[in-house]
C-alpha cells in the first residue's frame, strides 16, 4: 500500500513515471506513421508510396491495421524510457570528471553518453522491434508464415512462436544491426537536442526554464537528425527482422545490403525516409510535451523544478 507514495517521493521515481507517460504518448502519436514506414521499407519499388500504402491498408484491412503490433512497444515503453534517460544521465556526466554538480554536461559528454545509451538499450529494444515488425507485416507475409493461424495473434503469441521455432537467437535476430543503428542515432539525438534548446532559449541548459515550444521544436529536430543519420541501417534492419524461418532471404547485414541494392538500387536505402522524418518530429514532440508536463506535475508538490535528466528517442 505504501509502495507508490514512497516510490514517487524519490526523484528517480518521478522521472521513471514521467518517462513512461512521455514514451506512451510518443508511441500512440507516431505509430500509424511507423507502420507505413515499415511497409514502405519492406515493399517492392512499385508499391512504396506512403499515400498508396495508407489507402490500401485502410481499404483492405481497416484503420485499426495502422495500430497492429502496438502492444509490444507500448507495454515495454515505460521501462525502456526510464532505462534510457537514467543511463544517459550517468554516462553523459561520466565523461566530464571535473563537472560541477549543477552544471550541464558538455556537448562531448552528451554525444558520447547518447552513443553508449543507444548501444545498451538495443538489448531491450531489439526483441520488441522484431515482434512489432512481424505483426506490422503479418498480412503481407501471410503465405510465408509457418502456421497461418499465427497470422492474427498478438505480440505475446508472436514472441512465443518465435521462441518455439527459432529459439532465443531468433528473438534477437537483428541485434547487431539494431546496435549499429541506435548507438550513433542516440548520440546525434541528444547532441542535437541540447544544442538546439540552447540556441532557441539561451541559458536554459542550466536553469531548465525553456518553454514547451522550445522543447517541441528542439525535440522534433533531434528526432529528425537521429533518423537521417541512421536510416539506411534501419532499412536493412527491417528486412532482416521481417524474415521468418520459411522465408530466409539474407545471410546477414552485408548480404542484405548487397541483395537489396542489386534488386532495387541505392534508393531502397532511403525508402520511407519522408514518413520516418515526419513521424520523428511528431513522436518527439509528443514525448517531450508529455514528459515535461508529467514531471512538472509530479515535482510541483515539493517545489522541485524539472531535473537535468534527458529524454529518450
Amino acid at each position: 500500500m505504501d509502495f507508490w507514495p514512497e516510490f514517487l517521493a524519490k526523484s528517480w521515481g518521478k522521472e521513471f513515471v514521467a518517462g513512461g507517460f512521455g514514451g506512451m504518448a510518443g508511441i500512440i502519436a507516431g505509430y500509424p506513421l511507423d507502420t507505413l514506414r515499415i511497409r514502405q521499407q519492406h515493399s517492392s519499388a512499385g508499391g512504396s508510396s506512403a499515400f498508396r500504402i495508407l489507402r490500401n491498408v485502410i481499404a483492405s484491412e481497416g484503420p485499426g491495421a495502422l495500430y497492429r503490433g502496438m502492444g509490444a512497444p507500448l507495454a515495454s515503453v515505460a521501462f525502456q524510457n526510464a532505462m534510457v534517460f537514467q543511463i544517459y544521465a550517468i554516462l553523459s556526466r561520466s565523461f566530464d570528471s571535473s563537472l560541477a554538480a549543477n552544471d550541464p554536461p558538455s556537448y562531448k559528454g552528451v554525444a558520447l553518453g547518447g552513443f553508449g545509451t543507444g548501444a545498451i538499450q538495443s538489448l531491450l529494444l531489439s526483441p520488441v522491434e522484431l515482434v512489432k515488425i512481424r505483426l506490422q507485416l503479418q498480412l503481407q507475409d501471410y503465405s510465408n508464415l509457418p502456421c497461418q493461424t499465427a497470422a492474427r495473434r498478438g505480440p505475446i503469441d508472436v514472441a512465443k512462436s518465435i521462441l518455439r521455432l527459432e529459439g532465443l537467437r531468433g528473438l534477437y535476430r537483428g541485434l547487431a544491426i539494431t546496435t549499429l543503428r541506435d548507438a550513433p542515432a542516440h548520440g546525434f539525438y541528444f547532441w542535437t537536442y541540447e544544442y538546439m534548446r540552447e540556441k532557441l532559449h539561451q541559458g536554459c541548459r542550466k536553469n531548465n526554464d525553456e518553454s514547451f515550444r522550445t522543447m517541441l521544436i528542439a525535440g522534433g529536430l533531434a528526432g529528425v537528425s537521429s533518423w537521417v543519420c541512421c536510416y539506411p541501417l534501419d532499412v536493412i534492419k527491417t528486412r532482416l527482422q521481417a524474415q521468418s524461418p520459411s522465408s530466409l532471404k539474407y545471410n546477414g547485414i552485408i548480404d542484405c545490403f548487397r541483395k537489396s541494392v542489386k534488386q532495387d538500387g541505392y534508393s531502397v536505402l532511403f525508402r520511407g525516409l519522408g514518413t520516418a522524418v515526419t513521424r520523428a518530429f511528431v513522436v518527439n514532440g509528443a514525448i517531450f510535451t508529455a514528459y515535461e508536463t508529467a514531471l512538472r506535475c509530479l515535482f510541483n508538490n515539493n517545489g522541485h523544478s524539472s531535473s537535468q535528466i534527458e529524454k529518450p528517442v
